[in-house]
């Protein structure tokens, strides 16, 4: 049940992510969305663990998980607007 909860919060969180940081140079589409969210989750996770927010095996919520996926919305829009 971890797996589907983590695509469901994913899910949510990148749509949230989305609406929040509009562009040009985002990544659109269902997969694409959830692939967002769902690394989010994990950078939120890995960034909450490191400064001592999260205990080791706890993860980030959906606020959290909206949070990563904002970071790594701002970090593709920097790598895609280097290309174009």
């Amino acid at each position: 049940m971890g797996i589907i909860w983590t695509i469901i919060i994913g899910f949510v969180a990148g749509v949230i992510a989305k609406f929040i940081t509009p562009g040009s140079n985002e990544p659109s589409g269902f997969i694409l969305t959830t692939i967002l969210g769902i690394v989010g989750a994990f950078v939120a996770t890995w960034l909450g663990q490191r400064m001592g927010w999260y205990a080791p095996g706890e993860g980030a919520g959906l606020i959290g998980a909206v949070v990563g996926a904002i970071i790594v919305l701002v970090v593709w829009g920097a790598i895609a607007g280097r290309r174009a």
